[in-house]
């Protein structure tokens, strides 16, 4: 499974010399199956990089995927370059988001005044498929689906190709249950093993103490989250608007420096933490 990252902010894009490394796009996943199939997960302000590279690649039939439909993870749909042409088939996992289904929400971004084109006028063949929902297959690829600590119909996805496993949980709220959330167990076991987990990391612990209830973790409760799902990587998402590459890296160091003291002391498994940048790939 091929994964690459197209944009890893959190809440609205930035720029500026001091986001370079880490970028500032807003959420948008890539995964390609072994098979050949294409993921996209989220449309944030990411996806408009990514269709772009799609086209110079000739690729024109993908899934797409949403954890939850606040601006930061759909702005960009309306930016997809491959969405006006007709050679383009994506197929969209359709389900409700507060009542709303994906083709309401999408049809409501894709409209004046807000939009000069509407969902109807976009030459690519969309389809909308209910039966991408709980536990279903793409391809290779094994998707499990998770309700995150967040907003109604907000969720998170494990894929599961030959052994290998990518988790992503970003905008959960490990230290606070939101109506639709699980217990912290639940999402260990949903993280189990993961080769790769990548999960919303948005405050540092004091930052958190003015933001409970927000929908979004603490870096602590991220760490012990992986510590106890024994996952081997484990990337930092949903980078804080405001938070600078230096001061992600300050907190990066501060992960690593806890998680090799805590290997030595319970004998486990070391885990690789890192922040996600924008341009982050890896094959699993």
């Amino acid at each position: 499974m091929y994964i690459k990252c197209w944009g890893s902010r959190g809440s609205i894009s930035v720029s500026g010399q001091q986001y370079v490394r880490y970028g500032g796009d807003t959420t948008c996943i890539e995964i390609q199956a072994k098979t050949g199939e294409i993921v996209i997960i989220d449309a944030g302000t990411g996806i408009r990089r990514l269709g772009k590279s799609l086209l110079a690649r000739k690729e024109s039939d993908y899934t797409l995927l949403l954890t939850h439909t606040h601006w930061d993870h759909i702005l960009g749909i309306a930016f997809f370059k491959p969405l006006l042409y007709s050679k383009t088939r994506v197929v969209i996992q359709d389900r409700q988001f507060a009542c709303v289904d994906t083709k309401g929400v999408l049809n409501q971004v894709l409209k004046p005044p807000f939009f000069p084109v509407q969902l109807t006028d976009l030459k690519a063949d969309i389809k909308f498929d209910a039966s991408l929902t709980g536990s279903f297959k793409i391809g290779s690829l094994e998707v499990d689906m998770i309700p995150t600590s967040h907003s109604d119909g907000s969720m998170g996805y494990r894929f599961t190709e030959e052994g290998k496993r990518f988790v992503f949980l970003t905008d959960n709220e490990l230290g606070f249950a939101h109506p639709q959330s699980r217990q912290t167990e639940d999402y260990i076991q949903f993280a189990k093993n993961a080769d790769l987990l990548f999960h919303d990391a948005e405050y540092t612990k004091d930052e958190y103490t003015r933001k409970i209830g927000w929908g979004h973790s603490s870096v602590p409760d991220v760490l012990d989250l992986a510590s106890r799902a024994r996952v081997k990587k484990l990337g930092l998402i949903h980078v804080n608007q405001d938070r600078t590459d230096d001061q992600m890296d300050a907190i990066v160091k501060d992960c690593n420096r806890f998680l090799k003291t805590n290997t030595q002391a319970t004998n486990t498994q070391a885990i690789d933490c890192f922040a996600v940048p924008y341009n982050f790939e890896t094959i699993l």
